[in-house]
């Protein structure tokens, strides 16, 4: 089902879609400055801690020697200041071999991720989100009617200004609906995410908010410091919001 006829759109519904777009650049923003500031950040912090432990390590035992070769013969080193020494000696030692074996485990989880992302990219996914994401000039939603009726259709652009709006008749029970990215205005949208609203019903009263689901292709893996994130082109959704994936 792919035919739309042009409609006035109703003010909540419009609203909706000029969220959904809102949220979506934020978060978009948002996960490209956590991804590389978190990652440089964190490599950073590693190396320097890393490099703190060695230096520390190198001067207590500096340390502990010249104590040793110093001491008066006639009166030793105290036998549990010694032994105190010694636990502190093992314990910076415990210290860089914990940050050199951590470093080792982020690495090959970094290369596990790489590796699943390879499994990923090119699939067929289906996720929750109020954008819909326009690729190769195609762009897909899904959505389940209760009865055969009409379900209005208002689509923003980032900056929510609205680009599409109109009337599309929906069967009874599961429906999909593809858009090509053309406007009100007879222009062609290019391909990005895209704020989007459904409605059921008529405009005023008897109006309702539809759930849909988002269908593209997925074109990466990103982790971030919110967590995993999966891209469908411009639209990025973490991957608690994905429905499907299959190849």
């Amino acid at each position: 089902m792919t035919a739309i006829s042009s409609a006035a759109t109703p003010a909540t519904l419009q609203q909706a879609a000029e969220q959904a777009a809102a949220a979506n650049y934020a978060a978009q923003n948002a996960s490209a400055s956590s991804s590389s500031g978190s990652s440089s950040a964190a490599s950073s912090i590693g190396t320097n801690a890393l490099q703190s432990l060695g230096a520390n390590f190198t001067d207590f035992l500096n340390l502990l020697t010249t104590q040793l070769q110093n001491q008066d013969p006639t009166s030793p080193m105290d036998t549990n200041q010694f032994t105190q020494e010694l636990v502190e000696f093992t314990g910076v030692q415990q210290s860089v071999a914990t940050n050199s074996n951590l470093s080792t485990l982020i690495s090959l989880t970094q290369g596990s991720q790489v590796l699943e992302s390879s499994q990923v990219v090119g699939g067929t996914a289906t996720v929750s989100s109020t954008d819909i994401a326009l690729q190769s000039g195609t762009g897909t939603v899904t959505f389940t009617a209760p009865t055969a009726e009409p379900v209005q259709i208002a689509i923003v652009d980032s900056s929510g200004n609205p680009i599409l709006d109109g009337t599309l008749n929906a069967q009874a029970g599961t429906n999909s609906w593809v858009w090509n990215g053309q406007t009100n205005s007879g222009g062609t949208e290019p391909d990005g995410a895209y704020g989007i609203a459904l409605e059921t019903g008529t405009s005023g009263s008897n109006a309702a908010p539809l759930s849909f689901s988002v269908v593209g292709t997925a074109t990466g893996l990103q982790n971030t410091s919110s967590g995993m994130v999966l891209d469908l082109g411009a639209l990025q959704v973490p991957m608690g919001s994905v429905q499907s994936l299959s190849h």
